[in-house]
């Protein structure tokens, strides 16, 4: 719901902004990629690419430290597998 309204929004106010037309080389996985991440159909590869910058630098200060902890821990080894969760909550 939030990035339909989000999407109507920029769609509103594209008139406002001026829209460079572009062509741009991407590989059949990127492609396939983006096209994996589409909200729906009829989305753009725009607003798909709008979506994953946008959530790029929504990253607080403190979200980036707990990612990098987080990394930290994985290489470390402080992790558990859905197996052995699974065998730990008895599925």
């Amino acid at each position: 719901m939030l990035w339909h309204t989000i999407g109507i929004y920029i769609n509103r106010f594209r008139h406002v902004y001026p829209v460079a037309t572009t062509t741009i080389q991407l590989s059949r996985e990127i492609k396939k990629t983006l096209e994996s991440m589409k909200l729906h159909p009829r989305e753009t590869y725009e607003e798909v690419l709008e979506r994953i910058l946008e959530d790029l630098r929504e990253l607080s200060e403190q979200t980036k430290k707990e990612v990098e902890q987080a990394i930290r821990e994985i290489k470390a080894g402080k992790y558990r597998t859905h197996e052995q969760l699974k065998s730990e909550m008895g599925y």
